[in-house]
């Protein structure tokens, strides 16, 4: 099922489902008590007290054919992508996960990531396997349960064990706003929110494994068979499906969600004869920025208001993908990943695609150093290089032995401990030095001002969790202090980025690529903020005897099963 079909689930009420060993103890205080029930929310302000939204994932293997070839996935709820998580600034999302996988030929134990949510005093439901939690076993259940506290914005949630979510866990959340921008548009719901993802024909064991075999000296990614908006997309071998189509009413502006959800590929994002005014960047607001065209590497989110200004008629939404390509380039990927498009349908027209062809990019694209945030805009720290308090200049590359081909940083490849970080914090460790070399983790204080300096080839987009962060040096335009975009993710350059940001959420918070073969493959560091306070005081994390429960029977399952 696409996301056009979750927009009926959304009205209806409805999100139901369709058809390592070391050990580690610590002492809990606290038990939690979830709901099952569903329940949706309205895009407006948010009630007194908070509402508790509950939503149950069935996540299960399914045969889907997003771009006319069937193959079988893991899903949450039948559908491709996931079904959309829709909750009031203030409320608390309780997300129900039972683990149904079977298929042997994927992993068959999960995790899921609700991606740029802070967690603040909840890093135990953050969801990256063995840093916030042991994964979910097969055959049984755990209940995320997020408190939203002031955060607004657009997100989305994907698996984050292993390279799970190529196939095919992930889909959008959306937090409805009290909106500086909400003048700026009329229309703001299920209908107009817009998932790219790219999609692969093979399971996500047998891409990581080619892609790691040491023989991969010049690191070639395995590239998508097509790209899709809305879980549909087209291939030049299988059938062709339908394209999504978005309906508009002439004279009505539009706040259109657009998240790249991709594993691998950056997405181009232009609508015929209509300018995109920018006014969210990864769940942040941003003062109003109108361009032609936007780049969506993968994990980033933009919100733009669209104004249904033109004539009576259907428009092409475009949306084709770029990604490194090796030489010679796989068969068809020219035309596959440039045929990537929907419809922009007014009210009135026709109920056909446009009578053209799907023009060629054109116009301004966005620069992402030109957006300043709507509140708060100076960066942390003092206005000069190095101005705050701990300060990690990070080079990555990429590097082979006779094992493995992998990602490191700083000369050292992180692999996932058998006891997650959080677990081992919980436990005492305090010290850089109570984690393992290949952990990468390296410990701030809370209040600190963290500067981090990323060195390495362009465009690999690193993620933060935990915090958003200040681009003080991106890929365009010169060093900024003053007004600088704020966001979760942003993309290497070849002259290097910095980004800023205050220790004010202890927790152990990964930083790393989100290609995620690269991330499988090693591309990370972790950082474990104010560790001392995680254990106790006002913002230490207390994880439920649910959580606890995680590690021991995860351990105890034979490997093919984890």
């Amino acid at each position: 099922m696409q996301l056009l079909a979750a927009v009926t689930l959304f009205l209806s009420l409805s999100f139901s489902a369709k058809a390592g060993t070391t050990s580690s103890t610590r002492t809990t205080s606290s038990t939690r008590t979830t709901s099952t029930s569903s329940t949706r929310s309205t895009p407006s302000p948010p009630p007194t007290p908070p509402v508790v939204r509950n939503y149950v994932f069935n996540v299960a293997n399914v045969d889907l054919a997003p771009d006319g070839f069937t193959r079988r996935t893991v899903v949450a709820n039948s559908q491709f992508p996931g079904p959309l998580l829709t909750a009031n600034k203030g409320d608390i999302l309780n997300i129900l996960v039972h683990n149904n996988l079977t298929e042997t030929s994927m992993r068959k134990s999960t995790s899921i990531h609700w991606h740029g949510l802070f967690q603040h005093r909840n890093a135990h439901n953050d969801g990256p396997a063995f840093v916030t939690q042991c994964p979910i076993s097969p055959g049984h259940s755990y209940t995320y349960s997020m408190p939203l506290a002031n955060q607004t914005g657009t997100y989305w949630y994907h698996s984050h064990l292993s390279s799970q979510y190529l196939d095919g866990l992930r889909g959008p959340i959306v937090i409805n706003p009290q909106d500086p921008n909400l003048s700026l548009y009329d229309v703001d719901d299920a209908s107009t929110v817009i998932v790219l993802a790219d999609w692969f024909h093979t399971a996500s064991p047998e891409l990581l494994a080619a892609y790691m075999d040491p023989t991969n000296t010049a690191s070639n990614d395995a590239l998508p068979q097509s790209g899709t908006i809305n879980g549909v997309g087209r291939t030049s071998t299988d059938t062709q499906p339908a394209r999504p189509v978005f309906t508009v009413t002439s004279g009505l502006r539009y706040r259109f969600r657009i998240i790249n959800a991709s594993a691998i590929a950056r997405f181009n994002f232009q609508i015929s004869g209509h300018t995109l005014t920018v006014i969210e960047a990864d769940g942040e607001n941003h003062v109003p920025l109108t361009v032609d065209r936007l780049l969506l590497h993968p994990g980033q989110r933009y919100s733009v208001v669209v104004e249904a200004n033109q004539a009576v008629d259907n428009y092409w939404i475009r949306a084709p993908m770029t990604a490194r390509t090796p030489t010679p380039a796989p068969t068809n990927w020219a035309t596959d990943s440039d045929n990537v498009n929907a419809v922009l349908h007014y009210v009135g027209a026709a109920a056909a695609e446009p009578t053209t062809t799907p023009p060629a990019l054109s116009g301004t694209l966005l620069d992402e150093a030109l957006l300043v945030p709507s509140t708060n805009p100076v960066a942390p720290g003092t206005a000069v290089a190095g101005g705050a308090d701990k300060v990690f200049n990070l080079t990555f590359a990429a590097a082979t032995d006779a094992t493995s081909h992998h990602w490191t940083v700083n000369g050292i490849q992180y692999l996932s401990p058998t006891v997650p970080t959080l677990l081992q914090i919980l436990s005492g460790s305090t010290d850089a030095s109570d984690f393992a070399t290949n952990e990468n983790t390296f410990i701030i204080s809370k209040g600190d001002v963290v500067e981090i300096n990323i060195a390495g080839v362009p465009n690999h987009p690193w993620h933060l969790h935990g915090h958003s962060f200040s681009v003080v040096k991106g890929q365009t335009g010169s060093v900024n202090y003053v007004n600088p975009p704020r966001r979760d993710v942003t993309p290497s350059a070849a002259g290097g980025i910095t980004i800023r940001f205050t220790a004010d959420n202890p927790g152990p918070w990964i930083l790393h690529c989100h290609i995620d073969l690269h991330l499988d493959a090693g591309l990370a560091v972790v950082f474990a903020e104010a560790p001392e306070a995680v254990i106790a005081g006002a913002d230490s994390v207390d994880p439920d005897n649910s959580w606890d429960s995680l590690c021991p029977i995860y351990n105890a399952l034979p490997a093919a099963d984890q």
